[in-house]
């Protein structure tokens, strides 16, 4: 039972990286940093953007329109850290 909270904090902890990249590629893509016309970055692109979209969307949901800036990553970092925090304090020590 342990080795599942385990792999459960393992692929948070992917993840983690996962909406950092997300994040670092859409400021690189809006500065023009990267050529939005080749075909790997627009796929590295829309990879990244369907990964992290599904759990940004709610919390865009409910954040107030801040202008230009979305902090809906860093909230999203925030659970994710609390959850991870969670499994190993809480959980991992208790189950055998």
């Amino acid at each position: 039972m342990k080795a599942i909270f385990l792999v459960l904090d393992a692929a948070l902890s992917i993840y983690w990286f996962i909406i950092i990249a997300s994040a670092i590629f859409s400021w690189l893509y809006a500065f023009n940093v990267v050529n939005s016309r080749n075909q790997f970055v627009a796929s590295i692109g829309q990879m990244l953007y369907n990964l992290t979209e599904p759990a940004l969307r709610p919390i865009r949901r409910f954040m107030p329109d801040l202008g230009g800036i979305d902090i809906s990553p860093i909230i999203l970092l925030l659970c994710i850290y609390f959850l991870r925090l969670v499994l190993q304090i809480y959980i991992i020590p208790v189950v055998p």
